[in-house]
């Protein structure tokens, strides 16, 4: 499956945005869905990801309660609502999908799109 992420940008702390994935070439509703994401100098760090339906998430601790991730099947497309963004969410945040949502979860994942960029400024 190809991953295309949009929407990234410059946001003042305190601020929202809203990036999307929008995917193609397979089914999209066989794949489970993830957002990483990699800050200059740091490791790759899981965000959060959904399962084929979206009836199941999971969040990292560090955006819980400020990230939503959701999908609609029908666009072949995954987005990942943040609010009350900090600095210290800045990352080049990237989607991925795999077939096998532990997997996914574990960071193991079979496909990943091109990342977009999120700086947030204090």
């Amino acid at each position: 499956v190809q991953l295309q992420a949009s929407g990234g940008g410059l946001v003042q702390a305190g601020g929202s945005l809203r990036l999307s994935c929008a995917a193609s070439g397979r089914i999209f509703s066989n794949y489970a869905m993830g957002w990483f994401r990699q800050a200059p100098g740091k490791e790759r760090d899981f965000v959060a990801s959904i399962d084929f339906s979206g009836a199941i998430t999971y969040y990292a601790d560090s955006v819980k309660g400020r990230f939503t991730i959701s999908r609609d099947n029908a666009k072949n497309t995954v987005y990942l609502q943040m609010n009350s963004l900090k600095p210290e969410d800045t990352a080049v945040y990237f989607c991925a999908a795999d077939r096998d949502y532990g997997l996914l979860r574990r960071g193991l994942f079979g496909s990943r799109g091109h990342g977009t960029q999120v700086t947030v400024s204090s």
